[in-house]
């Protein structure tokens, strides 16, 4: 499996800046790219033909305004780069290509009863092999990396995942791929896809928390999502909470599915759940959601708080609320509230965030998830 592939590592950061404002912001003039980098008319200009000459950028119909000459919106173009996610999740892993404007071109699944390595390996080898047969080959050039978004410490989920102890499924792959290979961990991955795919404005300092069949989080500040030493910044799942256990005891899929007795689907369509006892869960989950909202706010001082997950809509709608409510009853003295909004993700998050490591290590400017 090889191929000559397109290097996006000539590109300066003044470069990778431009295509990180028209990812965030969308379609731009040159003249407001101008003003939002602090370069001169004519230096965004030559950055930008030369972008779109790389297939990175395309014009746009051009923009007639009540005076002066009519301006060109500039934007992605999505076919400018591609970049493969991996997905590893308790009950489902996950594999798509991805392109430069963040849509999915290709997706495949598989559930299982836990994931076990060589069935995961398996089926990334299978999946990306198709995916790579199915491509032609300027899509193969321009083919950047592969990224994996897996829980971290997969032996820790119980006796059934002990052989993840000696499996680096990282190391195995970089070595199989003819393209670069990125793993992070999934939660956090989840908040740099919102950072990066999201279409919400959002705030420089945030926390981020998604709720699967186990919790986890991110946190972003000054605009950059913090990983921390031990790349375990915002693992929030793992907070104590008061009543007693963990974030992830509580606010999860697994603490719903031993409220109903059976195990849920990966997917919406088949969420059936009781509406009391959804209600319950969301009104525990909100009360711990809460608790650990207030924490981060009492420790860096966060305005926003990002609740979205694998989760209906309507649920993840009750969950936000039920937290929003319960913030109202915590004691908060010296402190300020923190808003709280749904995420626009949903269950794509951690396949998009997946994807967006190998996006962020070429085209982002500073090389991170940000």
């Amino acid at each position: 499996m090889t191929t000559d592939r397109v290097d996006p590592g000539w590109l300066s950061r003044n470069e990778r800046l431009v295509l990180s404002l028209i990812r965030r912001h969308g379609p731009m003039s040159r003249a407001v790219l101008a003003s939002q980098i602090g370069l001169s008319a004519q230096s965004v200009t030559n950055l930008t033909r030369k972008l779109i000459g790389a297939g990175l950028l395309e014009p746009e119909a051009a923009v007639r305004g009540k005076v002066g000459q009519p301006s060109t919106p500039l934007a992605l173009a999505p076919g400018g780069a591609l970049f493969l996610g991996l997905k590893i999740g308790r009950r489902l892993a996950e594999l798509a290509l991805v392109d430069f404007a963040g849509q999915v071109r290709i997706h495949r699944q598989e559930i299982h009863a836990f994931p076990d390595p060589q069935r995961i390996l398996s089926f990334a080898r299978q999946g990306l092999d198709t995916i790579l047969r199915s491509l032609d080959e300027d899509e193969r050039r321009r083919l950047t990396g592969l990224g994996i978004a897996a829980p971290y410490r997969l032996w820790d989920w119980g006796s059934d995942m002990e052989t993840w102890l000696d499996v680096d499924l990282h190391r195995i792959l970089d070595q199989e791929m003819p393209f670069p290979v990125f793993l992070e961990n999934d939660a956090t991955t989840a908040c740099a896809a919102q950072l990066i795919f999201g279409d919400q404005r959002l705030p420089p300092d945030f926390i981020h928390i998604y709720i699967a069949h186990f919790a986890g989080g991110g946190i972003v500040l000054d605009g950059a999502l913090r990983h921390g030493p031990q790349r375990n910044a915002g693992a929030l799942g793992s907070m104590p909470i008061p009543e007693g256990g963990q974030l992830l005891e509580i606010a999860s899929i697994a603490a719903l599915e031993r409220d109903i007795g059976h195990v849920l689907p990966p997917d919406d369509s088949g969420w059936n759940v009781p509406p009391d006892l959804e209600a319950a869960w969301c009104e525990r989950a909100g009360k711990a959601l809460a608790f650990v909202a207030l924490s981060a706010v009492a420790l860096v001082d966060l305005q926003l708080v990002v609740i979205d997950g694998a989760l209906p809509a309507a649920t993840r709608t009750r969950l936000a609320e039920a937290t929003r409510k319960a913030l109202l009853e915590r004691p908060a003295a010296g402190i300020d509230l923190p808003q709280v909004i749904e995420g626009s993700l949903g269950r794509s998050a951690r396949i998009l965030g997946a994807a967006a490591l190998p996006l962020s290590h070429f085209f982002q400017p500073d090389g991170t998830l940000s």
